[in-house]
């Protein structure tokens, strides 16, 4: 039951930090929940499912080892791809004006760290 438990947990519990991170920095905390942000949520759901395996079944098991390449996935995707698609959304709303694109995508290093080890300490304290 935790395996299943625990990425809705680490859902909740990323989203409400990011939630309350965005309202002290800005004062927004709603409206800049979404693709980016303190702490990754992408992350920090991934990450805890994969230290869950890692503190219950060991760390040099297959099911670690596939997850941690998942893993390290996801943080290409959040630190690469994902904000150069919110730098072209920047430039495409300069040229046009009739839609508005997110341009909020995407994490920094620091976020996606703290994302990582939030999931860590969940999927410690899951095992």
């Amino acid at each position: 039951m935790k395996y299943f438990l625990l990425p809705f947990v680490a859902w909740i519990v990323s989203g409400s930090l990011k939630f309350l991170v965005n309202e002290i920095r800005y004062g927004k905390g709603r409206a800049l929940i979404g693709y980016g942000g303190l702490p990754s949520t992408h992350a920090t759901i991934i990450s805890s499912a994969v230290f869950f395996c890692g503190f219950s079944e060991g760390f040099f098991t297959p099911t670690f080892t596939l997850g941690l390449s998942v893993l390290l996935l996801f943080v290409m995707d959040a630190h690469g791809l994902r904000r150069k698609i919110g730098t072209h959304a920047e430039i495409l709303n300069r040229l046009q004006r009739e839609t508005f694109l997110r341009e909020r995508m995407g994490h920094s290093w620091l976020e996606i760290f703290c994302g990582i080890i939030l999931g860590a300490a969940l999927g410690f304290i899951f095992s």
